[in-house]
């Protein structure tokens, strides 16, 4: 999905994987209160939506090798950009979509 959205930016930052990323990320944390919650989902399907559905969708193989080819092209403004900006958006998407659960 991430090698289809980056073809809609005309940029070598890797875009496509952060907005894949930033979204699992998302959704993790939806997972994540909505059990806590013990809404909608059991232990069991936690573990499977998180680890399993999310963890496919996103990865952090490809978020590496996007990371080397910045650094192999000389990019080192979009490395550090990239890989400061995937950290911390993908905190933010993982706690707004935890506590969205909580006033739902």
């Amino acid at each position: 999905m991430s090698a289809g959205l980056q073809q809609y930016f005309f940029t070598s930052f890797p875009m496509g994987t952060l907005s894949v990323n930033t979204l699992g990320s998302f959704l993790i944390g939806i997972i994540f209160g909505f059990a806590e919650k013990g809404v909608l989902v059991s232990a069991d399907w936690k573990m499977f939506l998180a680890v399993g559905f999310c963890g496919g969708f996103t990865t952090f193989s490809t978020f590496t090798h996007d990371n080397l080819m910045l650094l192999r092209d000389g990019q080192m403004a979009y490395f550090l950009l990239y890989t400061g900006g995937s950290l911390l958006l993908g905190l933010c998407a993982v706690v707004i979509g935890y506590f969205l659960t909580r006033i739902i």
